[in-house]
């Protein structure tokens, strides 16, 4: 959520920039609710002044020759008064709030200054490339070709199970997919300073508010069916970044990085409005796994933790020889909680093109302002927000996807990729 005070400052700067996104900050509105707010503040003060002022005349009324008794029973009158316009007052100040927090909690975050213009994928900005894409001298399979003829990967299986976008893997490929959340596990944990955490699938409203996702994305959610405000989480950043909600850190537990988290999860998407895309395989899934990487720190460590956390979203990548690229969202194409956003697209071969497996965000102090995400900042004593960032490092289905058609052979076979041969029990192809 933006600070309310730097959008009281400048609304119309603040509009501005909103405007880079394709989104349209009603002003006029904004204006109409914070001047409600403030009179009704204003009015409760001025009554709380009269209910001090008439307090005080009990013992001037005595003065005058009123009696004790009478002298209370002509204020007490003034003060049930007081009191029953405090309580209209009340209830009108906590209504217009509450309609500003909903106007606000609409309204998504400020763009760092240099993310690029444009109004969507389009327009990305490539920054760099990594790897060559293999040229095969054998007509190319994609996933779903080479899994089927294996007998490794049944979607129809799936779809009588459940329906359509559900998958059944069998024998060495369900193998390889829990070989790389081992793998990606090991390597965050080991050698980038995460700390695995294990979390529950399901959440509340208030989690889902605090990351962003409600409440202007309900229709992507599957909510459960039941008494409680129940949803399947779409992604393991929602339980991870709320650790921190409601939450003041000391200094000392942030260490001189930040807390990292790193975390396995299925993740739960209704794929709302994406109807006819990417129908085919496990490019996009209903159902779908990945290792989610979190980070908070201190404000001025933010763009560095960034850098960073895509750097070992990367490694994973690099190790698994995948060729892949790194670009930098446009404004019109970055999500609605971030200030900058990188994605790394892989190569698939039989798409002939990259396609994005992981995307790392930074999102300032905008969750954390939903969330009461804060740390105690020593030179003030002071609690502070939090910075939050995240990325998938990295989604293992598409991870899946990619080492099926970039490892394919000749024959149909598919090569374990070296680094994921101490996962595989000897195995060295599907």
């Amino acid at each position: 959520m933006l600070d309310i005070k730097t959008v009281r400052q400048d609304p119309e700067a603040v509009a501005a920039q909103l405007a880079r996104r394709g989104f349209e900050f009603d002003v006029s509105a904004f204006r109409q609710l914070d001047a409600r707010r403030k009179q009704a503040d204003m009015d409760s003060q001025a009554l709380l002044a009269e209910r001090k002022t008439a307090s005080k005349k009990i013992g001037q009324l005595v003065g005058e020759g009123m009696s004790v008794d009478a002298a209370k029973a002509q204020v007490n009158e003034t003060l049930e008064k007081i009191a029953a316009q405090l309580d209209d007052l009340t209830d009108q100040a906590k209504q217009v709030q509450s309609e500003l927090d909903e106007l606000l909690a609409g309204v998504p975050n400020l763009l760092a200054a240099d993310v690029p213009d444009g109004k969507s994928e389009e327009d990305n900005v490539e920054l760099a490339r990594w790897g060559e894409p293999k040229r095969f001298d054998f007509p190319v399979r994609d996933h779903v070709a080479l899994g089927e003829a294996l007998q490794q990967l049944d979607a129809e299986t799936g779809g009588k199970i459940t329906g359509s976008r559900f998958t059944v893997m069998y024998g060495p490929l369900a193998r390889l997919h829990r070989a790389l959340i081992q793998f990606m596990l090991n390597l965050h944990t080991g050698e980038h300073g995460y700390r695995e955490i294990y979390v529950p699938y399901i959440v509340n409203r208030d989690s889902l508010r605090g990351t962003g996702q409600l409440p202007k994305f309900e229709e992507d959610l599957f909510k459960l069916v039941g008494e409680q405000d129940y949803y399947l989480i779409p992604t393991a950043e929602v339980p991870v970044t709320n650790v921190a909600r409601d939450r003041i850190f000391e200094d000392a537990e942030l260490g001189e990085h930040g807390i990292r988290f790193a975390c396995h999860s299925p993740c739960f998407r209704s794929e709302a409005g994406s109807y006819g895309r990417d129908t085919r395989g496990m490019i996009r899934q209903h159902q779908f796994e990945k290792v989610e990487l979190v980070q908070l720190v201190r404000p001025g460590q933010s763009d560095a933790a960034l850098e960073a956390l895509t750097g070992h979203a990367e490694r994973v990548l690099q190790l698994l020889e995948l060729p892949y690229r790194k670009v930098a969202l446009c404004a019109g194409d970055t999500g609605f909680s971030a200030r900058r956003t990188y994605d790394l697209e892989v190569w698939l071969p039989a798409q002939d093109t990259y396609r994005e497996i992981s995307s790392c965000s930074n999102f300032g102090d905008f969750q954390a302002r939903r969330m009461l995400a804060r740390w105690r900042n020593p030179e003030t004593g002071k609690p502070e927000l939090l910075h939050t960032i995240n990325g998938s490092g990295l989604a293992v289905g598409r991870t899946l996807v990619a080492i099926l058609e970039n490892y394919q052979q000749a024959d149909g076979s598919v090569q374990v990729p070296s680094v994921l041969a101490p996962y595989m029990g000897g195995l060295s192809s599907l």
